[in-house]
C-alpha cells in the first residue's frame, strides 16, 4: 500500500499515511487533530551504483543508427 506525505498547515507537523490509491487524495487529519492539511509532492529515491549510471566512454559510443531526429546523421 502507498504511503503519502503531508503537511498541517495549523501546527506545521509532517506526517505519513498509508492508504490506497483510490484515497490518495481523500482529506488526512494530522495526528494532533487538525483537519487543514495538504498533500506533499514525494519524491523517490532509487538505488545503484554510480558506475552504473555513468555515461559510456566515446570510444565506445555507436554513432548513426535508428531514432531521434533524422536517422543519427546529426548525433555523431
Amino acid at each position: 500500500m502507498p504511503r503519502y506525505e503531508y503537511r498541517c498547515r495549523t501546527c506545521g507537523d509532517t506526517f505519513e499515511k498509508s492508504r490506497p490509491m483510490a484515497e490518495s487524495s481523500a482529506p488526512a487529519a494530522c495526528p494532533a487533530g487538525h483537519d487543514d492539511t495538504v498533500k506533499l509532492l514525494s519524491t523517490v529515491a532509487v538505488g545503484g551504483s554510480a558506475s552504473a549510471s555513468s555515461p559510456a566512454p566515446a570510444s565506445s559510443r555507436t554513432t548513426g543508427g535508428g531514432g531521434g531526429c533524422c536517422g543519427g546523421g546529426c548525433c555523431s
